[in-house]
């Protein structure tokens, strides 16, 4: 909360003024509404992802949207391959917790089931919809009607052939003549519900494309680094993009393609959007990369922290430190925290000392304290609440 100090420390964030000056403004966009979701005209990036479950299992694509929502995703897609899928779109989306998108590919007609269904979005493919053209009338009448935006999402690993042929490989310009070209259907039809997305697996080709695209035209733009890879890699391109692009202002909802449990691609976003500061920070471990100095097993402490704190509410900052050194200077900038050596933990809140405790008890000591602050602060239940 703004102003407000604990121990005559001020609690507001980097996801404040602060963080927001180092960040371009956002891209002027066009706004429309992917069920509850606002997405584009200056509205919060919102955070997607997709289910790995046949979506014909109704109970376990719900269960798998359920984790979802609860790990903070706000939008989720389902994938559309068979008519089974799409007779399954209508219960689905009736007992989703968050907006779902179906995704189409190959076959025109599952476009029509997934706007009768009620899906919030639909999302096209023009590289592989070989027989959409002659549907994007009657396609665009019933989004219309139904008030279904469109998704035209473009991926360097299917990019049409003619265009693969003209530019020699999937380069930005590519990528993005793809996207426009299928968004001029749309236009001559009168329908601009449209969001776009132009992926490839390289960061910087992902980058070169999406500032090309944003200059070009000014549809919501959904950010991805498409097959980024497993967890590690997977998400460091994801957020060499992400943060390259949003901090232009480029960007209105993004994906971490991993190869990982789509729980775990949620996780990564919220974290890169709260480094950059487009995310209110929840709670926060900071912990040393340890080295000689240590006299305690970082790796395990911060591990045991991490899982005693896990689901806390409250959008504390914990630092958890192996030695002395540097101990001190992390617990200015921490609610609550602990400096370790010789077999002892010295337990600080606000940068204070507030007692020493043996380094079997540390994880307890940090517990109760953060309790103790949740009950306490009035800036820290504010933070919780939003």
């Amino acid at each position: 909360m703004p102003g407000q100090t604990f121990l005559g420390l001020p609690r507001t964030r980097p996801a404040g003024s602060e963080a927001q000056s180092v960040l371009a403004a956002r891209r002027p966009t066009r706004r429309l509404l992917v069920g509850d979701v606002p997405v584009g005209g200056g509205e919060p990036v919102s955070i997607q992802s997709m289910t790995t479950t046949a979506t014909a299992d109704v109970e376990a694509t719900l269960r798998q949207i359920a984790e979802l929502t609860a790990a903070g995703c706000d939008i989720v897609r389902v994938a559309v391959p068979t008519q089974d899928d799409a007779d399954a779109l209508s219960t689905i989306v009736r007992k989703s917790t968050i907006p779902v998108i179906a995704d189409i590919h190959f076959q025109p007609r599952y476009v029509f089931a997934a706007i009768d269904a009620g899906c919030a979005a639909v999302r096209v493919n023009p590289g592989n919809v070989k027989r959409l053209d002659d549907k994007v009338g009657e396609i665009s009448r019933a989004a219309r009607e139904r008030g279904t935006p469109i998704r035209i999402g473009v991926n360097a690993g299917s990019l049409d052939p003619r265009l693969l042929a003209e530019h020699g490989r999937a380069t930005p310009e590519a990528l993005v003549e793809s996207a426009l070209w299928e968004c001029s259907l749309f236009e001559e039809h009168g329908f601009t519900d449209l969001k776009i997305s132009v992926k490839h697996h390289d960061p910087l080709t992902t980058i070169a494309a999406y500032r090309l695209l944003s200059e070009r035209c000014d549809y919501p733009l959904h950010l991805g680094v498409t097959e980024a890879g497993p967890a590690l890699p997977g998400s460091i391109k994801s957020a060499t993009a992400f943060a390259v692009l949003l901090s232009e202002g480029i960007g209105d909802t993004i994906r971490a393609s991993l190869s990982a449990p789509p729980v775990e691609e949620v996780k990564v976003c919220t974290h890169i959007l709260q480094s950059l500061g487009l995310r209110p920070r929840t709670l926060e471990i900071i912990s040393c990369p340890s080295c000689g100095r240590a006299q305690v097993d970082v790796y395990t402490l911060t591990a045991k922290v991490e899982a005693a704190f896990d689901g806390f509410p409250h959008p504390l900052r914990i630092a958890v430190m192996g030695c002395v050194v540097n101990g001190p200077g992390e617990a200015r900038e921490a609610d609550l925290g602990v400096s370790c050596g010789n077999g002892k933990g010295q337990i600080f809140v606000g940068g204070t000392v507030i007692r020493t405790v043996p380094e079997g008890h540390i994880v307890e000591a940090l517990v109760e304290e953060a309790l103790r602050l949740a009950e306490t602060d009035p800036a820290v239940r504010a933070g919780s609440d939003g």
